[in-house]
């Protein structure tokens, strides 16, 4: 089993009606996120909203989540300035937090000396694990395979990335020369089952909001051998993955329609990300419906 176990959902940050945080949510999300096929969660990562949030907010829901659940926290405390992420690195591990996420630094696009310094820099902060966070689509800058490698050998608390590169043919070229024990997570749904095949270790997900018995059913027949098993599973998420973000309606927007279909009532994006679009929660019903309906079929 994974470090932070095979399947941890990237969790949304619930909101009260008027857009302030609602913490009775967050935990009452976190519990039904563990009892519903989550290894692990992620608490304010990009789909829980974190450049919206004020650091006193995310580290209110790092505390509230951590004593809500039994599964491993993984904290997101990245951002694009190195001396901030240090800051909120020290105050998460505080809390009782399992893990660190660390996002490359967005915006100001730095070369590749300065990612190194900036990882380097929030694992030196902290004695808990760290998981590399790797998404060129909404940072502007690729971590290089060869600093991943040489983060992964030199830095002993930077154990595992969160690829949402995009890039599986690069990934297995990481894998190929990682040390023993780093771990890959899939940072994109659909790739999830691709990525087990070079050695992925699980999915740090979206979809999985409402699709992790699916998964955990999946990497079961994929662990047992079963490859057609595990491909018809991944084939019942498809539409989830479709759904779960796009030009209209990019995440978190999607999972928060579902969840608030669901009758978790986590309410909507704050902006510059919200509100949702008119129609979403019916889509989101359709979706659940349809893959229901598959899970049914399929027992």
């Amino acid at each position: 089993m994974a470090r932070f176990g095979r399947v941890v959902t990237a969790m949304v940050t619930p909101f009260n009606a008027d857009g302030s945080l609602n913490l009775d949510g967050a935990r009452r999300l976190a519990k039904w996120l563990q009892d519903n096929g989550n290894d692990g969660l992620v608490v304010a990562g990009t789909t829980g909203e974190s450049p919206v949030l004020t650091d006193d907010e995310r580290l209110s829901l790092f505390a509230a989540v951590t004593e809500a659940v039994t599964i491993p926290v993984i904290a997101g405390t990245g951002t694009n300035d190195t001396a901030h992420s240090v800051l909120m690195t020290k105050e998460a591990t505080k809390l009782g937090v399992a893990g660190i996420l660390a996002v490359t630094p967005y915006y100001n696009r730095p070369p590749q000396s300065g990612i190194e310094g900036h990882m380097r820099a929030m694992a030196a902060s902290t004695n808990l694990p760290v998981v590399v966070y790797d998404i060129p689509a909404r940072t502007g800058r690729k971590i290089a395979t060869s600093l991943i490698l040489k983060l992964a050998n030199e830095v002993s608390n930077i154990v595992a990335l969160k690829d949402a590169a995009g890039n599986p043919a690069e990934s297995a070229v990481l894998m190929s020369q990682a040390p023993a024990g780093f771990e890959l997570y899939s940072g994109d749904d659909g790739l999830t089952l691709p990525f087990m095949a070079i050695g992925g270790s699980g999915v740090i997900g979206v979809a999985t909001h409402w699709t992790g018995q699916d998964h955990q059913e999946m990497f079961a027949l994929w662990e047992k051998g079963d490859v057609n098993g595990a491909r018809r599973v991944n084939a019942r998420m498809l539409e989830s993955f479709a759904f779960e973000t796009g030009d209209d309606n990019p995440n978190p927007l999607p999972s928060k329609a579902m969840m608030n279909v669901l009758g978790l009532q986590v309410g909507e994006a704050r902006l510059p990300m919200g509100p949702s679009p008119a129609g979403l929660e019916e889509r989101a019903k359709k979706v659940l419906e349809n893959l229901r309906a598959a899970r049914a079929a399929s027992n």
